[in-house]
């Protein structure tokens, strides 16, 4: 029999932690060999433990799962980041791959979504969902939105005008006027009601 793959999970939630392990634990190509909370404490589990295989939330107390990632992949460039986090912003997956982390499930994807997702880093490939990847690699082509923008952008979608944008955020309504410019530009529409629909679509904001 196959040595079975080691699992790391970072998971601020116990029953999340606890649940991943008794479904995963069945399989007997997957091992897991513990769990942390927090981001501030993957370093230093990952050192002790040695994992095939980080399965990394985003949203952690302290230290946030992409902050972690890249401190645990700048340290051990051999580490295997697999991010498994609830409905994220696209460049918020970005980040986390331009980090170093080797894919994305969402967690309410189905156990078989995550096996196969685990299977596949595990054997140093790479995973996407299609679609995300689709929309990621089209971003990629188009100058990335700032994070100002996508504040401004927020508001947008809220129906503001500009002086009301302005006063919200604490910049000048001409400084407004320049972001929504560039956000027309970046997002390659014409208006503000079609940027709200292209902004939400590609999952740059929610709703």
């Amino acid at each position: 029999m196959a040595t079975p793959l080691t699992l790391l999970i970072v998971d601020d939630h116990f029953v999340v932690r606890s649940g991943l392990a008794t479904a995963l634990e069945i399989e007997d190509d997957i091992a897991i060999v513990g769990d942390v909370r927090r981001g501030d404490l993957v370093l230093d589990a990952y050192e002790r433990l040695r994992p095939d295989i980080v399965l990394m939330d985003l949203q952690l107390p302290g230290l946030g799962g992409v902050a972690a990632t890249e401190i645990l992949c700048e340290r051990h460039p051999e580490a295997r980041v697999l991010v498994y986090s609830t409905f994220i912003h696209d460049d918020e997956v970005q980040a986390a791959l331009d980090a170093g982390a080797m894919g994305y499930v969402q967690k309410s994807s189905s156990r078989e979504e995550l096996l196969t997702a685990l299977r596949q880093v595990g054997a140093g490939r790479s995973h996407l969902p299609r679609d995300l990847a689709l929309r990621l690699a089209h971003q990629r082509l188009c100058a990335s939105i700032t994070p100002r923008e996508r504040e401004v952008l927020e508001q947008i979608a809220k129906g503001q005008a500009n002086k009301q944008i302005a006063a919200n955020i604490g910049i000048s309504e001409e400084t407004v006027k320049r972001h929504v410019r560039h956000i027309l530009e970046k997002l390659g529409v014409n208006d503000r009601a079609q940027a709200t629909a292209e902004a939400i679509r590609r999952g740059i904001i929610k709703v």
